[in-house]
């Protein structure tokens, strides 16, 4: 049961009614128990999910690519709701099954991209030049700063819904 009472979905306002729904039929939302919580300040839970779905929608980093790095994430938070999540069939269960930055079964991208969503989630101490340097190899500015900034609410998300255990009814 989730500590703070679920708003009921025929309670939300409209927009932000309008925002689940639209992220629910794209997979950028796979459950609305953390929304439903979030709508306690509607204004806040909207311009979340907005950021969400610019970068599902339309983000310069590729699905399978945004998934492996919030499934890596979701492992070190120990988010139950986003650790079943799939939001993005290129991504298999064996690569789930293998999610480490040193699986030969990745590529380059995808190596130095989980890396960096592991050191974020677990070291952020650890992110130095280096660190950016071997992003660089890989990604453009932008694709830099939407990583980081994913890996923010990645990160933020699964820790905010593990503790408000927003993730069952």
């Amino acid at each position: 049961m989730a500590r703070i009472q679920p708003i009921p979905l025929d309670a939300l306002p409209a927009p932000l009614a309008d925002a689940v729904a639209r992220g629910c039929a794209n997979r950028m939302l796979s459950s609305t128990v953390p929304v439903q919580v979030w709508a306690h300040r509607p204004e806040l839970a909207q311009a979340w999910l907005a950021t969400l779905e610019t970068m599902h929608v339309s983000g310069v980093l590729d699905g399978r690519l945004r998934e492996l790095v919030r499934l890596r994430i979701a492992s070190i938070t120990t988010c139950k709701a986003c650790q079943l999540a799939r939001k993005d069939d290129a991504v298999s269960e064996e690569d789930i099954a293998c999610l480490s930055a040193d699986d030969a079964r990745f590529s380059p991208h995808e190596k130095a991209a989980l890396r960096y969503a592991e050191l974020f989630a677990a070291d952020y101490m650890a992110i130095d030049d280096a660190v950016f340097a071997e992003l660089g190899r890989h990604f453009s500015t932008a694709q830099i700063v939407e990583l980081n900034m994913f890996c923010a609410l990645m990160l933020a998300g699964g820790r905010m819904t593990y503790v408000q255990q927003a993730y069952a009814e």
